[in-house]
């Protein structure tokens, strides 16, 4: 009751829902389009609040007063994605000083990775082309409203580790929910990660990554001491019907772990087995140290879409 309001910012980046505007031609055979909504987490990095809007604009403020320092806009289509929204971006610095010594990291809804100088919101030249690196190369043809990156990537040493939103229940053959890590400086992959169960093919016959497996559209947590990412997945395409899948999800509505620096799997545990209810993960999981009968035990805690919590040993995914 003794809250005052300090200062206020607003993106003005809002999209009503209703019929799709003259000149933009239907989405996925849609006449009509979502609302677009406000779920970004900002961060802060000394006084520096930084925040992303649901068409991808980011926004660097004065944390002490709102005031706004910088903006830069990447620049999507308004009217191409069906769930337009920005979780949030992330930050790394290299303990140097210089341009792009301190970089924000940017998913846009159109796939793709874009480095921008801390500082100055400018793009950092060396990260890909431009900037920017399209996330969309490897995948099956497809609709780009289909592939979207909308949660912060992970930053583990100089990798960015990012998986992606896919519309998954629209087909079976929808795109892959490969997970990728991309060196910070450079923007080059460092290294694919395939959700297809051990043995299977990762690939299709034109080269491309497998089609239809599941996804981590959530956000990716991360333990820097043990080289660990955790992925919380979520439902193979389609979400209500898996007479087809033959195994393809098997890390479905899971908990992963990989080794951060190459991928490397190291452990999973499946909360839903063959998931025709969409009860994927949808939460970060959530990183803790626990007391086990007197001893502490680093754990890695998740929730999920059924109400139930599961807490797992971060090192090996026991219950």
């Amino acid at each position: 009751g003794h809250l005052e309001l300090a200062w206020q910012h607003r993106s003005g980046d809002i999209r009503e829902g209703g019929p799709i505007p003259e000149g933009h031609g239907s989405l996925l055979d849609r006449d009509y389009i979502s609302q677009s909504s406000l779920q970004v987490t900002p961060i802060v990095v000394e006084d520096r609040m930084y925040y992303c809007t649901p068409f991808n604009r980011v926004f660097a403020l004065d944390a002490n007063n709102g005031e706004e320092l910088w903006m830069f806009d990447a620049e999507i289509d308004h009217y191409a994605d069906l769930l337009p929204n920005c979780r949030g971006v992330s930050y790394w610095e290299s303990g140097e000083d210089g341009f792009c010594e301190q970089r924000i990291i940017l998913g846009t809804l159109d796939a793709r990775l874009i480095a921008l100088d801390a500082q100055t919101g400018k793009r950092c030249d060396g990260f890909g082309d431009n900037g920017e690196v399209d996330t969309s190369h490897g995948m099956v043809e497809h609709h780009p409203a289909e592939y979207s990156i909308t949660s912060p990537p992970a930053i583990i040493g100089e990798n960015i580790v990012t998986g992606a939103l896919v519309l998954d229940n629209l087909r079976h053959d929808s795109p892959s929910g490969v997970i990728r890590a991309y060196n910070i400086r450079s923007g080059e992959l460092a290294w694919a990660w395939h959700p297809v169960a051990p043995g299977d093919r990762t690939l299709e016959e034109d080269g491309n990554y497998r089609s239809g497996t599941t996804n981590v559209w959530s956000i990716i947590s991360v333990d820097a001491e043990r080289d660990l990412v955790f992925l919380p997945t979520g439902n193979t395409t389609p979400d209500y019907y898996g007479g087809h899948r033959n195994g393809s999800d098997y890390y479905s509505s899971s908990v992963v772990a990989l080794r951060g620096s190459t991928g490397e799997l190291v452990w999973h545990f499946q909360a839903v087995h063959h998931d025709i209810w969409d009860y994927d993960m949808p939460a970060q999981p959530t990183l803790v140290d626990l007391e086990v009968n007197g001893e502490m035990v680093p754990a890695v805690v998740q929730v999920t879409k059924m109400g139930m919590t599961f807490a797992l040993h971060r090192e090996t995914g026991e219950p």
